[in-house]
């Protein structure tokens, strides 16, 4: 049990008010001391060791703590919101984890000199709506894809990779902006990483299938597709049924109609079927013969990706029973289907349905391929992200220019909710503040500096340039983030902070299996 926990009954142990805080703000503030240094064009990597001694060398905040050990309530609250950031966004998810901490440890500080809490935390709603509204001012719209503010989103999220940025502006533009707007579709998801591989972009799905034998084509042009949810096989009898000759006569019937499915899928000219499930040797031998490519076993997931892109219509074995005619309705399209035999999967190209692009990466070992495609999907992130919403100045300028309005607006906050909107503008510093403290320089004077130097010439887009430590304005430098990102990081922050501050008191729950699995032993 911890020290600062102490017994008040049998069944509960209660916190001390300020003792719970305190606790919780110090699990808050590790958890964000683990990736800060990862921040910014000059952050470092972190290196994460498992039991086995499995390395995963890093710098995507995301990464860090998904697979950080950590077993404190306040620091899993934590990880679980930066993990939503990410899934929302696919990126911010250190901005967000560094702000809820400096807003966590700014809302103690006041705290502790005797505010009371709901004051902080109203402070707190009234400082973020200011700043959310600053970000949204300062936000500019991406006109299109060949806009340079597009690339240097991208740029900057993939750690200034500038291959990587071309390659994901690529793969947006092949998707189309109506893609990139649905909820559901992520850019990210199109990325393939793969060891050996060449980096590209190209129309199309990448499927981790083969063909189920080398006697079928290994590519066919001008291609029919049929998607079969189900397994192409016979339906199958009950062994009890094969000894009697009415089960055997029917067992005949069912062999003869399947045959008979398979040569409708002959005649319609398809080129590649594609099966949830297993394939009957049967239907593998008749299928190779017309040479049909055929893949088996392909995932739920990528069912939907081929039905999406080439226009087919999933069908179960029962509806190859269908006329000839009825079953053209579910037949695809697409221009190329080939197997990589180097790479071992099956590319599905230039389908007649849903646009699809997908974004190949490659790297020399399975490390460097792994922290490739975290570079990529993150670019991939800022990239959708910017095309939905625009961009803001990065380089932690934006949330200097947020903190000097919230800072305006405390004058006009009556009581002691201003101690709360204090915290959100001290708690905005920090991004600048981690960004040139990575770099090798005084955040102290930094952060000062632009404050004075945005305040001086009206630009909320001047922040730190990391080589020289020089003002710069950070639209010139093409130092950019998606608004949505920030939004999201923000929001995220407040959050937590307020759940976090909210604790009043920890309680340790019964452990209700314990008490289940004695009730019967007591009642015996």
């Amino acid at each position: 049990m911890s020290s600062n926990i102490k017994q008040v009954s049998k069944s509960a142990d209660v916190d001390e008010r300020l003792a719970a805080l305190l606790a919780n703000a110090t699990a808050v503030r590790a958890v964000a001391s683990s990736v800060e240094g990862t921040l910014g064009p000059k952050g470092l990597n972190c290196m994460l060791v498992d039991k086995f001694g499995d390395v995963t060398i890093t710098n995507d905040g995301s990464t860090i703590l998904d697979k950080i050990d950590i077993n404190h309530p306040a620091a899993r609250l934590v990880i679980r919101t930066a993990k939503a950031q990410d899934e929302e966004v696919g990126d911010g998810t250190t901005t967000a984890a560094i702000l809820a901490s400096a807003l966590v440890m700014e809302g103690v500080s006041r705290v502790s000199r005797g505010v009371p809490v709901t004051k902080v935390i109203q402070g707190l709603s009234i400082g973020m709506k200011k700043a959310l509204e600053v970000l949204e001012a300062a936000s500019r719209q991406v006109k299109d894809f060949d806009d340079p503010l597009l690339w240097q989103a991208a740029y900057i999220a993939g750690r200034e990779d500038a291959e990587i940025a071309d390659l994901v502006v690529q793969a947006a533009k092949l998707v189309g902006k109506e893609k990139l707007a649905e909820p559901a579709f992520k850019l990210a998801d199109t990325i393939v990483a793969k060891e050996g591989a060449q980096n590209e972009v190209f129309t199309g799905l990448i499927i981790e299938k083969e063909r189920m034998n080398s006697q079928m084509p290994r590519s066919l042009e001008d291609v029919k597709v049929l998607v079969v949810d189900d397994a192409l096989e016979p339906e199958r009898m009950e062994d009890d049924a094969l000894g009697t000759e009415s089960g055997f006569a029917r067992y005949v019937q069912l062999q003869n109609e399947f045959c008979e499915n398979l040569r409708k899928i002959v005649d319609l000219g398809i080129g590649l079927v594609v099966a949830n499930k297993g394939v009957a040797d049967l239907a593998e031998e008749l299928l190779t013969d017309a040479g049909i490519i055929v893949l088996r076993r392909v995932s739920t997931r990528d069912i939907a990706r081929i039905v999406e892109h080439t226009g087919a219509k999933t069908i179960k074995r029962a509806g190859l029973k269908k006329p000839l005619e009825e079953l053209s309705l579910f037949v695809g399209r697409c221009a190329r289907v080939y197997e990589d035999e180097r790479l071992e999967h099956t590319r599905i190209m230039g389908g007649v349905g849903k646009p699809a692009a997908t974004l190949l990466v490659g790297a020399a070992t399975r490390e460097v391929r792994d922290e490739r495609e975290r570079i990529a999907r993150d670019a991939a992130s800022a990239v959708q992200a910017a095309i939905i919403g625009g961009v803001v100045p990065g380089g932690g300028s934006i949330e200097i220019a947020a903190s000097r309005e919230v800072s305006f607006l405390r004058d006009g906050v009556k009581g002691m909710a201003a101690y709360g909107v204090d915290c959100v503008a001290e708690a905005l510093k920090k991004p600048l503040s981690q960004i040139v403290a990575n770099a090798g320089f005084n955040p102290l004077e930094k952060v000062e500096d632009v404050i004075a130097a945005q305040a001086e010439q009206g630009k909320v887009s001047l922040a730190i340039e990391c080589d020289t430590g020089e003002v710069a304005d950070m639209w010139e430098l093409g130092v950019v983030d998606p608004l949505k990102v920030k939004v999201h990081a923000l929001k995220a922050a407040a959050e937590i902070a307020d759940a976090v501050l909210r604790i009043n008191t920890i309680i340790k729950k019964r452990n209700d299996d314990t008490e289940a699995a004695a009730q019967p032993q007591a009642g015996s």
